[in-house]
């Protein structure tokens, strides 16, 4: 089992950016797959990115493409969600997610086996 805490939001205005982070308990942390999912007020869970164990692949929900970058670092046992020229419509709760194995299925969050809390991230128009 893997704990994961995530941190690092906060308001910004529009345009700006934000490093989320992801850190998760444990020494398996390079056994999992991890994706990062938001929910905004109203709305549905929606994928956001996801990495693979190795890093060398990643996912990325069309409207983030560009702007956002996620990564990780095993000796650390974290994963990063750059965000850059954020909108309002970024605005929502990112949660970080971990998966023994997402295989094609890296959007879906029956996928995903841990959960963190979520972290609040408002971007100001």
């Amino acid at each position: 089992q893997v704990q994961l805490v995530e941190s690092g939001g906060g308001l910004v205005q529009a345009g700006g950016s934000l490093r989320l982070s992801c850190k998760a308990s444990g020494r398996t942390f390079n056994s999992y797959e991890m994706g990062w999912f938001r929910q905004a007020p109203g709305k549905e869970q929606e994928f956001v990115a996801a990495i693979s164990r190795s890093g060398g692949t990643t996912y990325y929900t069309d409207s983030v493409k560009g702007r956002f970058t996620i990564s990780r670092d095993g000796a650390k046992s974290t994963v990063y969600l750059q965000m850059n020229s954020l909108t309002p419509e970024d605005t929502a709760v990112y949660y970080c997610a971990a998966s023994h194995e997402f295989t094609y299925y890296y959007n879906d969050v029956r996928h995903y086996n841990y959960w963190g809390q979520g972290t609040q991230v408002t971007v100001s128009s």
